[in-house]
């Protein structure tokens, strides 16, 4: 019987052995103008699609060729990965500088494979598709509450420079992958030229802001740690959005500020972390696009929307394809986790008809989903603003003084018209006060905190607009 035991456990573990597999990965041929003090790095599925950790750093092998053996995997697992210097903007291209479609590579037996990295994104001299009313508003935004910068773009609408008018705001996630190919890891999400064709068309389109991600893409996206990929400043992050970005937007560019007209979208974990912010933040946000969120990452994010509950009306727009996972199971859960969320969402109050869930047949993963389905989906979030605004008021500059203000603030415009609502509006775009002063004059504002304000005076035919300061 001993034997007998012995011979099956032996078995069972010659078994073992055998469906697991290793894999090395060997480059032997870099572009002549690699920087020679850079790292590289594997970045996939496997790392949360993350450009740059540590963990996933090649070493110089014996023969000084930059390698890194994964660790082992089931036999028949499959994987998608590209190489990067460690950031998504240092990322490989093709041999003519373009982006180039992921890697994979099937696990079997052990064994060894040889790389060819023919271009690197920032210097392979490729063309920028970002459209013209695409820019960078910086290229080291200071995020106090991490203590990084990062590069932010904004999207301006065709007719900025020349309406007038104030715009809804939305916030993007990884924003290298919004408007420009040449900076984007995966194929852009063409936002720019979307938005620019639903314009013509004579749709209303908002003013767009996008976050470029960073080596700490997996904490920054994620409210919770994972005990396998880490994570964890997610709250500091949003804060960073809704204390710093959105207060700085809305003071230097004509948006619209308030919560009606606040939006925040992303992917994977940028749905994931637009999730969390849209629910925290109820108060500046009204609308949140969910693509393939990554749900999965803590179970804390059932008991957190269950605690923080229906605060305001929210719009939700969840999308993933049925073929998100490596596998039948993981594609199923991706989608159960969506339903879950939508069940979740309504018993707390949230209204069905404010949560529009969809599954693409096929769909996986990546970027093309998500660039395919944007378009429906600003349009279905921001409904009310592509659609029933045919003829926006033309917002008109109104004088604040004395500016910086300590007590009394007085307005100063050409007409003489008795507003319907004056109100002050907080750069989070909440309102703090509405005047009952009609005519503007002398608003008593010393219960204000200090701060930066918009004032807003509202009538059937005019709508006019200042900023002060509250000393």
């Amino acid at each position: 019987m001993k034997n007998r035991l012995l011979l099956i456990t032996i078995f069972l573990c010659i078994n073992t052995i055998r469906i697991m597999a290793q894999v090395t990965f060997i480059v032997q041929s870099l572009p002549a103008n690699t920087p020679a003090q850079d790292n590289l790095y594997i970045a996939g599925d496997f790392t949360g699609w993350s450009p740059g950790l540590s963990q996933y750093m090649l070493q110089k092998n014996e023969n000084g060729k930059w390698s890194i053996t994964l660790p082992a995997q089931a036999a028949g697992t499959v994987i998608q990965f590209k190489f990067t210097r460690g950031t998504w903007t240092t990322v490989e291209k093709d041999a003519a500088g373009n982006e180039m479609a992921n890697r994979t590579y099937t696990f079997g037996g052990n064994s060894s494979v040889e790389i060819t990295i023919s271009n690197w994104a920032d210097i392979a001299g490729s063309t920028s598709t970002a459209a013209s009313n695409v820019k960078i508003m910086s290229n080291n935004f200071a995020m106090p509450q991490l203590g990084r910068t990062r590069r932010v773009w904004i999207y301006f609408p065709p007719d900025y420079e020349t309406s007038g008018k104030s715009y809804p705001v939305l916030y993007m996630h990884d924003g290298q992958n919004l408007f420009d190919a040449s900076t984007s890891f995966a194929g852009e999400w063409e936002v720019d030229e979307t938005l620019n064709i639903l314009a013509a068309q004579g749709k209303h389109v908002p003013i767009v802001i996008g976050i470029d991600n960073g080596i700490d893409r997996i904490a920054e996206y994620t409210p919770w740690t994972n005990t396998e990929y880490g994570g964890g400043d997610g709250d500091k992050y949003i804060q960073f959005i809704v204390e710093t970005l959105k207060p700085y937007i809305d003071q230097h560019y004509r948006t619209l500020p308030d919560r009606e007209n606040t939006g925040i979208m992303g992917s994977s974990l940028g749905g994931l972390i637009s999730h969390y912010g849209s629910v925290k933040y109820q108060e500046v946000f009204s609308k949140a696009g969910l693509f393939s969120p990554s749900y999965w990452f803590s179970d804390n994010i059932w008991s957190f929307t269950h605690t923080t509950g229906n605060q305001k009306e929210m719009r939700f727009y969840q999308l993933c394809g049925s073929n998100e996972g490596s596998n039948l199971t993981e594609s199923e859960n991706v989608v159960n986790d969506m339903k879950r969320m939508n069940d979740s969402l309504v018993s707390l109050g949230f209204g069905q008809n404010n949560i529009f869930n969809k599954v693409v047949a096929g769909g996986q993963h990546n970027e093309k989903l998500w660039r395919e389905a944007f378009g429906a989906a600003y349009l279905w979030l921001f409904d009310s603003f592509t659609n029933t605004i045919e003829d926006p008021k033309e917002i008109k500059t109104i004088q604040c003084f004395p500016n910086p203000v300590d007590k009394i603030l007085s307005l100063k415009y050409n007409s003489k018209t008795a507003f319907d609502t004056i109100q002050i509006i907080d750069l989070k775009g909440q309102r703090v006060k509405t005047s009952s002063n009609r005519y503007g004059n002398n608003i008593d504002v010393q219960d204000l905190v200090p701060g930066t304000y918009i004032v807003k005076c509202v009538s059937q035919k005019e709508i006019y607009e200042g900023k002060f300061v509250k000393k």
